[in-house]
């Protein structure tokens, strides 16, 4: 647990000795992080964020670590208050991304673990494992190259056996959406299904063909009227994600000399939808200032990225029932017939209101029903097992 305010010291005095150069009028985040919004957040992280308040909001679930390949993996394990014996229980992995944390889920995790009546009157609930990947927050950093997507699916599947679960269900965005399908590709039979807020598949030649010509002969592509609503105008949508997309290259190739950049992407994205509170942010960023994980964290993005998405050995299809949602500021878009190629079983494709790349953090109702009704559906298959 975190019970003490580590480091805050230090940290008051580089907040109250940081310089800030002035913002182009208009700006706005355009040129990066805009300068007078950063103001805002300086000033309100120095003089009115409670750190000692937040750590008590973070210990009020319990944490845990366990030794697994040599590293120290934190996770949090949430359970529901009904014992077994009177409710279906369902172990979960929920997985986060960068610059995410296990924080992501607090607001989720209730809406999950609480239960609720499901099929034949029976209460259903959720046991939720939220773990940091390793090299983020307070799980050890791995200290040898190679450490990808790959190596922390086989880690999770580990620390889910040792609690217990020889199959379990996995979601997760971000970097959690890619560990989660390769718990699905490297164990199948143990994982009963994957939901994904995340997910992107551009492989072979289709996809590319329905760019070009997909708006004008959308069903010669199997792309709906909602496809064709996001996917077109091409041009646009792709020098925002471009242009959105910076960090990413950056931290792909020379991750060790990339600054400070934790607050830009968490702030840049959900600043569209208005939905992620100064607090929330601070403290994401808390965790990571803490344990001085900034660095280690960026360094998935050259171990995966530089050798692809589909990390060799595991370049397979997705075998095990899916379930994909789409909140409409997700920087990324795919239609679901770019998708069958790569996930042979979607049981639920959704359309979500609202909400964006944090699902969980921004919009934790959506999301939460989002799982429930995959999860149903799933069960319903007459071959679920």
């Amino acid at each position: 647990k975190t019970n003490r305010p580590l480091g805050t010291i230090d940290l008051h005095g580089r907040l109250d000795q940081t310089r800030l150069s002035e913002p182009l009028e208009d700006s706005r985040f355009h040129y990066g992080f805009n300068i007078t919004f950063l103001k805002t957040i300086l000033h309100y992280w120095r003089h009115d964020y409670d750190w000692k308040k937040q750590v008590e909001e973070l210990n009020k679930y319990p944490h845990f670590k366990t030794s697994i390949e040599g590293l120290d993996v934190h996770f949090v394990h949430v359970k529901p208050t009904q014992p077994a014996s009177q409710c279906h229980i369902r172990p979960l992995l929920m997985v986060h991304g960068w610059p995410g944390s296990f924080f992501e889920f607090y607001k989720i995790i209730p809406l999950l673990t609480t239960p609720r009546q499901g099929r034949d009157n029976r209460m259903e609930a959720f046991e939720v494992i939220c773990p940091s990947i390793p090299g983020y927050g307070f799980s050890d950093a791995p200290q040898k190259r190679g450490f990808n997507t790959a190596n922390a699916a086989r880690v999770f599947y580990k620390l889910m056996t040792r609690l217990g679960h020889s199959k379990f269900y996995v979601q997760g965005g971000d970097w959690g959406a890619v560990i989660g399908q390769n718990i699905a590709q490297m164990v199948p039979g143990h994982v009963y299904g994957l939901h994904l807020n995340f997910f992107n598949n551009q492989q072979g030649i289709r996809p590319w063909l329905s760019l070009l010509l997909g708006q004008y002969l959308p069903s010669l592509f199997g792309l709906t009227r909602i496809d064709v609503q996001r996917l077109f105008p091409f041009m646009p949508n792709f020098r925002t994600m471009f242009c959105e997309s910076g960090y990413m290259h950056i931290q792909a190739t020379k991750p060790d000399t990339a600054a400070l950049k934790v607050s830009y992407k968490s702030s840049s994205w959900l600043y569209l939808c208005r939905k992620f509170t100064l607090e929330d942010l601070i403290t994401n960023v808390m965790i990571y200032w803490i344990t001085n994980s900034i660095t280690s964290s960026m360094r998935m993005y050259k171990e995966t990225l530089g050798k692809g998405l589909n990390v060799p050995g595991i370049d397979v299809p997705v075998t095990v029932p899916t379930g994909l949602t789409v909140f409409p500021n997700e920087i990324v878009y795919a239609p679901k017939a770019w998708l069958k190629s790569h996930f042979h079983n979607i049981v639920s494709y959704s359309y979500q209101p609202r909400g964006g790349h944090f699902a969980a953090f921004e919009e934790p109702v959506l999301l939460a029903e989002d799982v429930w009704k995959f999860v149903r559906k799933a069960e319903a298959v007459p071959s679920f097992h």
